[in-house]
Formats: C-alpha cells, structure tokens, sequence
C-alpha cells in the first residue's frame, strides 16, 4: 500500500514538468542551403525563447555562411536585402533594423549559435524564420506559430 502511495505521489509531482512548454528548440542547416525544420512552435506562456542553430554542413562560413532570424514574414524580402547591404561583417542584417525581432550571428560548418528573443515581441503575425546570408532565404526559412 505505501508503494502506491508513493508512486502516486510522484507521478503527480512530476505532472506540472510535463506540462512546462518548451521555450527553445534546436534547429540545423547543412551545406545544401535547407533547415530540418519547417516550423518552429512558441509557447505564449514562455517570457523569451531561444533558437540554437548547429550548422552540420563542412564547408565555411564564407561560403556557406548560416545564421538565423525573425520577423514578420512580410518583411523577409526587405530584411534580406538590406542585410546584403550590410555584409558579412554585419552577419547580413542591417544594423538596428526594427523589422528585426531577432537574428543570430552566422556559423559556418561544425559551428554552432543561439539567439533568444522576447515571445511579447510576436504580437500579430504571421512570423518567420530564416537564412540572411546572401541567396538562402528563399529556400531556408520556416514558420513560427504562436501557440497557447
């Protein structure tokens, strides 16, 4: 009897963590200019979230170059274009661009990176994930869904 009590015990103790939401996930780029993600979902109970980027590809950031950013989807293009204004040495993003939300540095191959960003800032929406090095956006980029 007080094995089942016991048991009972922590099993409800152990309810409340398995109904945390997750308030990060881990993505990957690789060589061939692709995400293995796409969609990314944001707890709105979470205060920030963090995307961590591992670049599984070889070659270098020179070359192929990954980082990640969020925004509106809307303003994919505009940010893209300005970020290849801005250069490498700017991670192609546009210093103090406010359509920005948030963007990681770029990694090349075997690298790794995190960005972590307020979830208040998505208000509205739809929003995006994506690649600003130069040529990538159109094919790597995903979808953010707020979720309760």
């Amino acid at each position: 009897m007080l094995r089942k009590i016991l048991l009972a015990s922590s099993l409800m103790l152990g309810a409340p963590a398995a109904m945390a939401a997750t308030c990060s996930v881990d993505i990957e780029g690789n060589d061939m200019m692709k995400f293995n993600v796409a969609s990314i979902d944001v707890s709105k109970s979470c205060k920030d979230f963090t995307i961590n980027l591992k670049h599984v590809g070889k070659l270098p950031k020179a070359a192929m170059g990954h980082n990640v950013v969020v925004a509106a989807t809307a303003d994919i293009k505009g940010i893209d274009s300005d970020g290849i204004k801005a250069g490498v040495a700017s991670n192609y993003v546009k210093a103090g661009d406010a359509r920005v939300i948030a963007a990681s540095p770029l990694v090349g191959g075997g690298e790794s990176t995190s960005v972590t960003f307020p979830v208040s800032r998505l208000d509205g929406g739809p929003y995006s994930f994506f690649c600003t090095f130069p040529g990538h956006s159109a094919l790597m980029k995903g979808t953010i869904n707020l979720t309760p």
